[in-house]
């Protein structure tokens, strides 16, 4: 049965317990494939198909405690398996796998915040679901938003007027590899690179972007701040 792996509470400790047992799941489906179909026998009893933060998958019974430790993959794939034609049974396994895979990220993210939540879906994101690396399908790119409001793709904080402004750089961009038409985005402190796996924020008087840690601002800092100033700007009006 599917358990909880060191119980893991920060986005980095979910999101790899997410890595791992999706690792599992598209393993079971590809390269061990042969090995998964002859598990899932329509003679025996309900069936799940488990991936484990150790990287290994399994088939099984579903866990028998009600309500289960974590929440349960699809039940019964074994049952449509010799009525359907065998690439599209395993379709419709990975739809529900990655179904699964998202449930249990964010059963274990329960306690994160929403700027934390927003950071593992992009994380999660950032990778191919079950379904495309199954069907080799290549994920579509969103089209760039005409919204003024939207910055673009990445940390957030509220800005004076309410709206959500968004770091320059993030998931909607695909693993395949294309020029970034707007360049990289650097600290304005620092001058380090935008990385998806920190919190940044905006200044709403220069519009640069910063690292929270540079100018010691966390998350949940940044949601009370009605119009945040960088130090240079907050220097200057005092001038």
């Amino acid at each position: 049965m599917s358990a909880a792996s060191s119980n893991p509470r920060t986005v980095e400790e979910i999101f790899k317990d997410f890595s791992a047992r999706r690792a599992a799941v598209v393993r079971a489906l590809t390269s061990d494939v042969d090995e998964f179909y002859g598990l899932c026998d329509p003679e025996k009893e309900n069936l799940c198909l488990y991936g484990h933060p150790n990287e290994t998958w399994e088939v099984n019974l579903p866990a028998e405690e009600v309500p289960p430790e974590l929440p349960e993959p699809a039940l019964g794939i074994n049952f449509a398996r010799d009525g359907m034609n065998r690439r599209d049974w395993l379709s419709l396994v990975a739809v529900h796998s990655d179904c699964w895979l998202l449930s249990v990220a964010f059963y274990l993210g329960a306690r994160l915040n929403r700027n934390e939540r927003k950071r593992l879906f992009s994380l999660i994101n950032e990778l191919p679901t079950v379904f495309e690396v199954v069907t080799e399908r290549k994920p579509v790119k969103d089209k760039p938003s005409v919204d003024s409001g939207s910055k673009s793709r990445g940390s957030t904080k509220r800005s004076s007027d309410g709206q959500i402004k968004t770091n320059p750089k993030m998931a909607d961009e695909n693993y395949e590899d294309e020029e970034d038409e707007q360049g990289e985005t650097l600290c304005g402190s620092c001058g380090g690179n935008y990385s998806a796996d920190e919190f940044w924020i905006c200044c709403d008087i220069c519009e640069r972007w910063f690292h929270g840690k540079c100018v010691k601002i966390t998350p949940a800092k940044a949601e009370s701040i009605k119009q945040y100033k960088c130090p240079s700007c907050s220097m200057k009006r005092r001038q």
